[in-house]
């Protein structure tokens, strides 16, 4: 039971990039290589950030939320859009579109995230003798993980790779991908701050990331138009 328990978070966790993937075009324009390389750029910037929060962060023994901790903490998520920025920008893609970059990128980023955040947690507690739905909340919050990364991975091809983008939408883009890089510190003040438990705060992360998802596609989509 504890192993079929361990496949069934893990398939949750990890199988929705394995359905993106070969449900969506990237399979056919054979991006995986794009995928892999803007996973180890996610790993060198996770290590990065790791350095940062271990070196100006004080260890709180407390649960409480602390204003200036968080702070920092949102500042130094900003070192994800840098990561995010190279993968897009300087790593050198085949011939595929900037639909298709974006995605496969944003793809990549996510699935390391799950595998650095989520694998050993996986594999140490959801073998355990006692059944809980912490792994299976875990497994959800990946598929929202999954879906903001590719949504600020378009938000960013959209302030960076697209040159001829309508000036309206312009202040919207930057506030869409600010909101997305701070969420991480948006989802601990509701849980530190407002004592949301798991499941509820794993339900505002579903319900934004598709809010977000939707908003990011229309953007995208208004961006295609070609200017009058």
């Amino acid at each position: 039971m504890t192993v079929f328990h361990f496949f069934n978070c893990a398939i949750l966790t990890f199988g929705p990039h394995a359905v993106y993937y070969s449900a969506t075009p990237l399979s056919e324009y054979d991006t995986l290589w794009t995928s892999i390389r803007a996973a180890v750029v996610y790993l060198v910037t996770a290590l990065v950030k790791l350095v940062c929060l271990a070196t100006f962060l004080n260890v709180s023994d407390s649960d409480t939320f602390d204003p200036y901790q968080e702070l920092l903490k949102a500042l130094f998520g900003f070192i994800d859009v840098a990561g995010l920025y190279f993968a897009l920008t300087q790593l050198t893609h085949r011939n595929i579109s900037q639909n298709h970059k974006f995605q496969a990128v944003g793809l990549g980023w996510a699935f390391a995230d799950s595998v650095l955040h989520r694998l050993a947690p996986l594999w140490v507690g959801a073998r355990g003798l006692e059944f809980t739905w912490d792994y299976i909340f875990q497994g959800l919050e990946a598929n929202a993980n999954l879906v903001f990364s590719i949504s600020l991975a378009a938000l960013g091809s959209l302030i960076w790779l697209r040159k001829n983008k309508p000036k309206t939408l312009i202040p919207i883009i930057y506030a869409c991908a600010g909101i997305v890089a701070t969420m991480p510190s948006i989802t601990s003040y509701l849980r530190r701050g407002l004592g949301w438990h798991l499941p509820k705060v794993v339900g505002f992360e579903l319900f934004s990331s598709l809010l977000i998802a939707f908003i990011s596609w229309q953007l995208f989509v208004a961006c295609q138009r070609p200017s009058n």
